[in-house]
């Protein structure tokens, strides 16, 4: 894909996002309808609304492109975008949908464009604060137009990291609860904001300095693993080789303290 293509297509999904930042940040303060997916996975109207209007909008511009969107079309981990061909466009509406149904101002929108299977630009809009993060491969990531770096902690120690645990928490056992106990007797500090995109730009702009998780799916990851990425940082699954963003696990964080954490939790598996 050339760069016009990739410029344009990354002014198309921001241009989406923010206007479907608009719908989630209205809904707010209006009435909306919650519907269970799971026993604690909710969807609300106001993420279907979201959805709907993403769609739209590229649907209006590149009728014959792939969307995976959590809604309507969900892919599960490991299952990725298709055959490898093509352009897709992977959308999360409201990364932090049960946050928003509280009340809890932790939530934001995801798109990541990917052609033949690999990931071009990634944007995520957290209507609240109007914090508009974008990235294109090999160009950088940037925060409301200004460049962003990751955070140059050295020791994990020092650092502050965050993570989040799946639905099924207590029905599986790949819980994230061996990995938590090993790191919280490590780090400085950790966070569990509720939305993992947001906290995967928290480490592209250095707010936080790490971030690990299993069992997400692939909107959870693949903007904001970009945008780690494109920020200086470094992105891999739990082995620590390489970054498949179709698969379900994700360490992220400044080169310095990558392999101290990727130590961490390969040494007792997902678990």
């Amino acid at each position: 894909m050339t760069d016009v293509i990739v410029e344009e297509t990354t002014a198309l999904a921001v241009r989406a996002g923010r206007e479907a930042g608009e719908i989630i940040r209205d809904g707010m303060s209006q009435p909306f309808d919650v519907d269970m997916k799971g026993r604690r996975d909710l969807v609300t109207s106001i993420d279907r609304e979201s959805e709907a209007l993403i769609i739209r909008t590229i649907r209006g511009r590149h009728p014959e492109d792939r969307i995976v969107a959590e809604e309507s079309a969900p892919v599960s981990p490991g299952e990725g975008t298709g055959e490898g061909t093509g352009r897709a466009w992977i959308i999360d509406p409201l990364d932090g949908t049960n946050n928003f149904a509280h009340g809890y101002p932790f939530f934001c929108v995801s798109i990541a464009i990917e052609e033949g299977g690999e990931l071009v630009a990634g944007v995520a809009y957290d209507p609240l604060r109007d914090e508009l993060f974008v990235a294109e491969r090999g160009r950088g990531a940037r925060l409301n137009g200004e460049p962003i770096h990751v955070s140059t902690t050295e020791s994990l120690s020092d650092s502050i990291v965050a993570t989040g645990f799946p639905y099924d928490r207590t029905e599986g056992s790949e819980n994230n609860l061996a990995n938590l106990n090993r790191f919280i007797l490590s780090v400085r500090g950790i966070r569990r904001g509720g939305s993992a995109v947001l906290d995967l730009v928290y480490v592209a702009c250095g707010r936080l300095d790490g971030f690990w998780e299993l069992n997400l799916n692939i909107w959870d990851v693949a903007a904001g693993g970009l945008i780690v990425r494109e920020a200086g940082g470094t992105v891999t699954n739990f082995s620590g080789e390489g970054w498949d963003h179709t698969t379900g696990d994700i360490v992220a964080g400044n080169s310095l303290i990558h392999t101290q954490m990727t130590n961490i939790v390969g040494s007792g598996g997902q678990s």
